[in-house]
């Protein structure tokens, strides 16, 4: 494989002063507009995920500024697609101005997979620290969705070429909208929708990662979730996704874990601010990645893509302050919040299925709060908890 890297922008650290008056370009974030990288061009990052990797953040997503058409199909006829393009990358030091990096897997004409007839989407990347390796995962399919498979690639430097490995379904099962998550302990898992997008799967990687191990397990039974996107707080494992609407904006759900391999139970809907239909509604968008801001514990970004299928190249990108917060129950004195709703999980592997016993006590809270305009010092603003008492209040 390639070895070259190529010399990522650099406009300042990430945690210099925002207000400094020698920099370049302003650090700052407005959800739904436009957003050019330093060379004036739009970006095409759909559906994307941030590496940040020896100090340098990369963008990857789709890139869509093909042609959007509508293709006919026995299930819809009005199926908006763009022919593939590849995965392009972007780099950057402070996550708001964006360096294209160029197509880092491209479209191949007559590939079995990555024929510009075919579908590739939201493709993820982790750096195998061992190996020296970055792996990506996407999903791969046909036009008509019907092969559900998932596909990996490798490349020697973030900026790539990366190198077309394979597409399969992971023990066997369905493979739609997925995520890729590297734990502290640089253990990996795949999250992907499965079974017709009524359930959620997990699986832990080969040490690879290019690969699935024999367990996983299914969660989220029979709710119809997908655009999974992972993150951790203080030992606790948290998952955003989205409903199945198509290119439709819907709410998006937060579940949390202690255990990967345990019960997933229900947060509620993350998001709070602007007008109450948007906020319903994901503000407009559809969840893509969720990244974590290092040395400030509970602050993240929410990724998200509002889709426009009349012309997804001028699909646009909703990113916002998203923070974990403790739940207090002031009732007894303790924290957390019961929750009632309870939510069975299989665990699949060499053993045969199996089930864990759920948990009622949910210790934090997730919040995504909507600004026209915002800078990193928002993160500040904390909000508190919508959770006592087991109840739900909304902001």
């Amino acid at each position: 494989m390639a070895t070259y890297r190529s010399k990522p922008y650099r406009s300042r650290p990430l945690w210099d002063d925002e207000n400094a008056t020698d920099a370049k370009l302003p650090v700052y974030f407005r959800p739904g507009e436009p957003w050019n990288d330093i060379d004036g061009k739009p970006i095409q990052a759909h559906g994307g995920g941030v590496l940040l990797h020896d100090g340098v953040y990369y963008w990857y997503g789709e890139d869509k500024s093909g042609p959007t058409y509508k293709r006919f199909s026995l299930a819809d006829d009005s199926a908006a697609r763009v022919d593939v393009i590849g995965v392009r990358c972007y780099s950057s030091t402070d996550l708001s101005n964006w360096r294209d990096e160029g197509l880092v897997l491209k479209a191949v004409p007559n590939h079995a997979d990555l024929a510009p007839s075919m579908v590739l989407e939201r493709p993820k990347v982790i750096c195998n620290d061992r190996l020296r390796t970055f792996v990506m995962w996407m999903h791969i399919d046909d036009a008509d969705y019907k092969l559900a498979r998932a596909g990996v690639a490798v490349s020697a430097a973030a900026t790539g070429p990366f190198k077309f490995l394979r597409s399969f379904r992971p023990n066997g099962r369905q493979s739609r909208d997925l995520t890729v998550f590297k734990d502290d302990d640089a253990t990996a898992y795949l999250f992907y929708s499965s079974e017709g997008n009524k359930d959620m799967h997990i699986a832990r990687l080969t040490p690879d990662y290019t690969d699935v191990q024999p367990q996983h397990v299914k969660i989220l039974i029979g709710r119809s979730r997908e655009a999974p996107a992972v993150f951790k707080q203080n030992n606790l494992y948290f998952m955003l996704t989205s409903g199945c609407t198509g290119w439709e904006p819907n709410q998006a759900e937060v579940h949390w874990a202690s255990d990967m391999f345990g019960q997933w139970n229900l947060v509620g809907h993350p998001c709070v601010g602007g007008t109450e239909m948007d906020a319903a509604e994901t503000f407009q968008s559809q969840g893509s990645f969720v990244l974590p801001l290092p040395g400030w514990p509970g602050r993240f970004i929410f990724m998200g893509d509002q889709w426009d299928p009349d012309n997804l190249a001028e699909s646009r990108y909703v990113w916002l302050p998203l923070w974990v917060v403790p739940v207090q129950n002031s009732s007894d004195g303790i924290a957390g919040a019961v929750v009632r709703e309870r939510q069975d999980i299989m665990l699949v592997g060499k053993e045969g299925p199996g089930r864990h016993p759920g948990s009622s006590m949910m210790p934090a809270d997730v919040v995504v709060r909507w600004h026209d305009l915002w800078r990193f010092s928002d993160f500040d603003r904390v909000p508190k908890s919508r959770w006592e008492s087991g109840r739900f209040y909304h902001m």
